[in-house]
């Protein structure tokens, strides 16, 4: 299984794991302390008319993944501000629209692209070092960002009226905060696919905060727990000749019962 590392392309799929293990671990705490887990599949499906739009003319997925994504952030910002009590219906709209123009533009691209295909489902062996520099320097702007709006942060996490009251700027750092999971959400879609990045957004938090007691700590137990689920699932895949993003979804889920039976069964001992 050591071998894989002396391979070029799997050398980039795991540092580029590790790099979005560290996005997935900064930006998940707080997507689930807001409550935005839905928020967030519906910028992840609505990613998917951007992949396809440029598939077709021909630019940068990247690029189109990311503008569809902070375009889908700030619709579905602006619609849970407006009309909060049809947030829920907001996103589903948005969701289902950002699909639908995917699925319209993969129908018109002249042949059956694979490149869809590996955007639903996860492609990290194709990883380029642009995307390596791309996800280094997004880690790097996110990790300030979270280091500078910290307790801004915690407070819109914890008690977002109060927060309010108190001068911040909820609407700002709500509206950051989403664009911040749209950016991630581009990123981790090289790993995972589209369809299965809510699961690896969520399941190194909800393990994270079942140990500890800060939102800080949250993050930093959530980005170990990324890199492992992640590196783990890319050793598995390559051992087992698996889909790479399936596979570390796997392991995510299995370290995340393990988990949470561990603390039940402490819990249970100590009383």
């Amino acid at each position: 299984m050591l071998e894989a590392l002396q391979m070029p392309f799997f050398q980039h799929a795991v540092i580029a794991g590790v790099l979005i293990a560290v996005a997935i671990g900064l930006i998940g705490p707080l997507a689930m302390a807001n409550k935005m887990t839905f928020m967030s599949g519906g910028i992840a499906h609505a990613t998917y008319g951007g992949v396809g739009a440029a598939l077709f003319f021909g630019f940068s997925v990247l690029a189109g993944a990311a503008a569809a994504a902070i375009l889908a952030s700030a619709v579905i910002s602006f619609l849970a501000y407006r009309y909060s009590h049809r947030a829920d219906t907001a996103i589903g709209i948005v969701w289902a629209v950002g699909m639908a123009i995917g699925v319209i533009f993969g129908d018109l691209t002249p042949g059956y692209n694979v490149d869809l295909m590996s955007f639903l489902f996860g492609s990290i062996l194709a990883v380029s070092g642009e995307d390596l520099w791309l996800m280094a320097l997004f880690d790097i702007a996110a990790a300030l960002l979270i280091w500078y709006f910290y307790y801004d942060f915690m407070a819109l996490s914890f008690d977002p009226v109060f927060a309010r009251l108190q001068g911040v700027k909820t609407a700002f750092l709500h509206m950051l905060l989403l664009v911040l999971i749209a950016l991630t959400v581009v990123l981790a879609m090289r790993l995972v696919g589209l369809i299965l990045v809510i699961a690896l957004l969520t399941m190194p938090s909800f393990s994270a905060e079942n140990y500890v007691k800060s939102l800080g700590s949250m993050m930093l137990f959530s980005v170990l727990l990324s890199v492992l689920y992640i590196v783990v699932g890319l050793f598995a895949a390559y051992s087992f000749d698996l889909s790479s993003g399936a596979s570390v979804i796997i392991v995510a889920a299995f370290g995340t019962i393990a988990l949470f039976m561990f603390k039940k069964i402490k819990k249970v001992d100590t009383q």
